[in-house]
């Protein structure tokens, strides 16, 4: 750059800049630099401002009893019919702003700070989410409404029911017998949803104060407070039987019954060391991962040198599922995971409970179908 600065003739200037890449601005600026903007000082008052007196006096008389609660218009009107003047409306707002006495009369919509809902799971019925998607019908503009309960845990689905439209008393109907069909005690459960409707429903508040549940709401607008049944909903959509549109309530409820059996039954979940909803639900992982813990372990005494990371290690169940919070790191080798053996009693994170055939949530199902003609 000095270099070039040295040169005075013209056509030199422009060929030494374009051979070192440097624009022909730059240099002219660095010649010439822009001097620094002189400091701004303070604005003088307008002469036409009122002084402080003045002010004062503005402010006694929008404080009196007589005025104290009309707008400075009808002050301004009143005073000129008694042929006094004091200063314009507009002023007069300006120094009731200045005293932060201007404010909205009118009742105005309030967006108060909701707290961020925090869950953890630890076992299966301990926390629910539920949700309501939309089903397309027959025709434009026709659609059914999809009612979901899933365990948080386990990711099972607990309870659904297919409807013409969403409804408190639907809804209602639907948590009882899910609760019933799962023998849900008081103050065991905590059910979480979004700000719909029917979940804020009072009919839904009194079922849930009788049965001792908890109850949990997404904020307004935040779209990953309910992610668990939002997942749900698109692992049923994205299937290939799922059709595009359904002809009827009936079509509707058929083939939601046969997902649902799938989901729960057949659907390997990734976020659950893909154990099927099933078997995390009622207690069957601990044997489904043992198995599979066998059958690595037979594989490796064949064939040792096919597993270049060594011996297989039993495969990890999520001891905690939250939401909004992760879960806190108990191991260094695999931080919120423990391995689930039936042989280790310490580890509480499966309830074992009597295993069921499929068709007692086929008969959940069933239970209230019915409710969903009223």
């Amino acid at each position: 750059m000095r270099a070039i600065e040295a040169i005075t003739t013209p056509g030199e200037t422009a060929a030494l800049c374009q051979s070192v890449g440097v624009s022909r601005a730059s240099l002219y600026r660095r010649r010439r630099p822009v001097p620094p903007a002189p400091a701004t000082r303070p604005r003088a008052p307008s002469p036409r401002a009122l002084d402080a007196t003045e002010r004062q006096a503005v402010l006694d008389v929008l404080h009196s009893e007589r005025f104290v609660d009309q707008s400075p218009a009808e002050v301004h009107a009143t005073l000129l019919e008694e042929e006094t003047y004091l200063c314009a409306p507009r002023t007069m707002y300006r120094v009731l702003a200045a005293a932060h006495e201007v404010g909205e009369r009118r009742a105005q919509a309030r967006h108060p700070a909701y707290t961020k809902p925090e869950l953890v799971a630890t076992r299966p019925n301990q926390v629910w989410s539920w949700d309501i998607t939309k089903l397309k019908g027959p025709i434009p503009y026709l659609y059914y409404s999809l009612y979901v309960i899933l365990d948080l845990f386990s990711r099972y689905a607990v309870g659904w029911m297919v409807a013409l439209h969403e409804n408190a008393h639907l809804a209602d109907r639907l948590i009882a017998a899910t609760c019933l069909k799962q023998g849900i005690a008081p103050h065991q459960l905590t059910i979480h949803a979004d700000r719909g409707a029917p979940m804020r429903s009072t009919l839904v508040a009194l079922l849930f104060s009788d049965l001792g549940i908890d109850a949990s709401h997404s904020r307004p607008r935040v779209s990953n407070d309910n992610p668990f049944s939002e997942s749900q909903f698109r692992t049923l959509k994205y299937r290939p039987e799922f059709p595009g549109r359904f002809g009827s309530l009936a079509h509707a409820r058929a083939v939601s019954r046969d997902l649902f059996a799938w989901y729960n039954d057949a659907h390997h979940h990734s976020g659950l060391s893909y154990l099927t909803p099933a078997a995390v639900h009622y207690g069957r992982a601990a044997t489904v991962l043992a198995v599979r813990h066998r059958t690595r372990l037979a594989a490796y005494a064949a064939h040792p040198e096919r597993f270049v990371l060594g011996p297989p290690r039993p495969e990890m169940l999520p001891t905690a599922v939250w939401i909004n919070q992760p879960p806190q790191p108990t191991r260094e080798d695999a931080p919120g995971a423990t391995p689930v053996t039936p042989d280790d009693p310490q580890h509480g994170v499966i309830r074992r409970s009597p295993p069921i055939t499929d068709d007692r949530s086929i008969t959940l199902v069933s239970s209230v179908d019915h409710y969903s003609k009223c």
